[in-house]
């Protein structure tokens, strides 16, 4: 009998800790959780080991074979190409970045005023550029700002004008790169736009005219608040996909004329790669990670901080 009563309790209490695991698995979140984590886990697997790799490496001398710690990023402290490449890397990413979000802003509200049927054609064209690889892209631009054969300069040449060296001064080259970033981008900006402006509850706009609000007021006082997120997160996921862009520098100018438009993700490679330094080379990747840090703070804090007030 005492052992009846003993062995009761503890049935129990195995019933109800197996009771509550299996209340635990039929929860939506931990079966979302569970089906994902071996997504999670290969991605973490495709990051951290990157990440931990290219610190390594940075630490390492030329020839990877002794440690050096600190070496490679004093190294490049001194070196005025290295504070060019920072600047250039800043004033492209932030200016592609700022003009895709105007122009993917003025086309999005343009696509949600055409009618329904008109729409779904708009939206497939302007898709487009963002579609088409990039690095075809890039070499259809790089025949227009061919400095023999651009039509650009043809049309330019028609007009009484004279040629512009697309890619062969350091100003225009700049201008050159940041446009064809602007031109596959921007769509990418439209699309995330207009799902916005199509969540925006049209009463929003009711009210704001009957309170005699021009079209100017309704969307500084109704779009602008309804979508600053939507805008801040396209913002900061643009902005690392810029700050890492390899392909239309490397294509376009290849980091000339003398280094003028070398991003940090070129300049890594040229180093690394065809320089035969890659603990140098991935010294330099690694200086994108505290700037991209500093912008996703401010930006999140921002939304945060916007998500609390509500």
């Amino acid at each position: 009998m005492v052992d009846t009563a003993l062995q009761a309790p503890s049935t129990a209490a195995a019933r109800k800790k197996r009771g509550g695991f299996h209340r635990v698995l039929q929860r939506r979140s931990t079966i979302a959780f569970l089906m994902t984590l071996p997504l999670i886990l290969l991605i973490l697997l495709l990051v951290l080991y990157p990440a931990f790799y290219s610190l390594h490496l940075a630490t390492l001398n030329k020839s990877m074979e002794r440690f050096v710690g600190f070496g490679n990023f004093t190294f490049l402290f001194k070196r005025e190409t290295f504070w060019m490449v920072v600047q250039q890397s800043c004033i492209f990413a932030v200016t592609a970045v700022i003009f895709k979000a105007l122009i993917g802003f003025i086309v999005a509200h343009f696509v949600h005023n055409i009618p329904g049927k008109g729409q779904r054609k708009w939206r497939g064209m302007l898709l487009v550029p963002w579609v088409i690889p990039p690095a075809m892209s890039c070499l259809a631009w790089l025949w227009l700002f061919d400095p023999s054969y651009s039509a650009f300069n043809w049309l330019l040449a028609l007009a009484g004008i004279d040629p512009v060296p697309w890619t062969g001064e350091a100003s225009w080259a700049r201008f050159s790169v940041i446009l064809v970033n602007v031109w596959i981008g921007a769509p990418f900006f439209m699309i995330m736009y207009l799902a916005a402006l199509k969540s925006v509850p049209e009463q929003l706009y009711e009210a704001a005219a009957i309170d005699g609000a021009n079209w100017w007021q309704r969307i500084w006082y109704v779009t602008l608040p309804m979508m600053r997120n939507i805008i801040a997160i396209t913002a900061l996921f643009s902005l690392i996909v810029t700050f890492a862009n390899f392909d239309i520098v490397r294509i376009l100018t290849a980091g000339g004329p003398i280094d003028r438009t070398h991003v940090f993700a070129t300049w890594s490679f040229w180093l690394g790669i065809q320089g035969s330094d890659i603990p140098l080379g991935a010294a330099v990747s690694l200086f994108m990670v505290p700037i991209l840090a500093v912008a996703a703070v401010f930006i999140l804090r921002d939304i945060n901080k916007r998500g609390n007030e509500a």
